[in-house]
């Protein structure tokens, strides 16, 4: 009976955002495991007495990187944790991008402004700043060019508190044909999901803003599970490292899928719209708790 751990966050008074979670313990019992949820930062878990730590829904590390960091080389170091200590460094820091575009891969042009460089922003065309380390939209805001001002106040914010930040055009195609995320779970792809436009102009920075708006199951064309595939060619290790992977998508002014990020640590798996995906889930964390 293998004991396994899904890492999560601790919601404190109000209810958990991770709905998928206890559908997965239960399917994970049911199948003859014993698995539980605890919170990344419990001081009084011990890692080292489970079989398998899967980080599910550690959904406020990019607040905390050092410490999940920290975290992370821990339990890699006790216990075998999904996906690896080497993904998730990696993954974290959105940098990876530049990695991914130079090895080929059809991504959404992006540059960094690191604290103490000069804020060089588009003159001529939508653009959105994020943190290279962020999760939920969160400091990501769309500025037109005659913005200047709000978005110097936003990257003197972020670099304040640490950040670095990434400037990307604002992809028209998102307005049209939306945001795809393929999901691949044990080796190959689980199912697709798509959302509508995230930031919308004028929204602050620093509201909050709805992560998923109208999502809804998807069917990944040829195109897009070509790019989805080769991004993950670029992943140190290669594909066969990852328990679980997802690619998001948008298209480019030429209509072809991009890369607009690629989420290693703690994607929301969305099985609460794809609930017939729950056996391939369960049986392929399963299956890396016995290897």
């Amino acid at each position: 009976m293998p004991r396994i751990a899904l890492a999560t966050y601790d919601p404190g008074a109000e209810p958990s955002k991770d709905s998928d979670l206890p559908v997965l313990v239960r399917a994970l019992r049911e199948a003859g495991a014993e698995a539980e949820s605890r919170a990344w930062d419990d001081p009084d878990t011990d890692w080292g007495g489970y079989d398998l730590v899967v980080i599910r829904s550690t959904w406020d590390y990019s607040w905390r990187a050092e410490e999940f960091e920290a975290w992370v080389e821990r339990v890699g170091a006790v216990s075998r944790l999904a996906n690896p200590p080497a993904v998730v460094r990696w993954n974290s820091d959105k940098r990876y991008l530049g990695e991914l575009a130079a090895a080929g891969v059809p991504t959404v042009p992006t540059r960094y402004i690191a604290p103490g460089e000069p804020a060089d922003l588009p003159l001529d065309h939508e653009y959105v700043i994020k943190p290279t380390s962020g999760a939920g939209a969160r400091f990501a805001a769309r500025y037109a060019p005659g913005e200047r001002e709000t978005a110097v106040r936003q990257l003197a914010r972020m670099h304040a508190e640490g950040f670095t930040a990434m400037v990307q055009p604002y992809v028209r195609g998102i307005d049209v044909s939306g945001e795809r995320a393929l999901q691949f779970f044990g080796g190959g792809l689980l199912h697709a999901s798509r959302k509508g436009a995230v930031l919308s102009p004028g929204t602050p920075y620093d509201a909050d803003k709805v992560a998923h708006p109208d999502l809804e199951p998807w069917q990944p064309t040829d195109a897009e599970l070509a790019v989805a595939e080769k991004a993950l060619t670029v992943v140190p290790g290669g594909a066969p490292e990852l328990l679980y992977a997802r690619v998001d998508l948008v298209d480019g002014e030429d209509g072809q899928p991009r890369v607009m990020e690629l989420e290693l640590v703690e994607p929301n798996l969305f099985l609460f719209l794809h609930p017939g995906s729950l056996p391939r889930v369960t049986e392929a964390v399963l299956a890396a708790a016995q290897d």
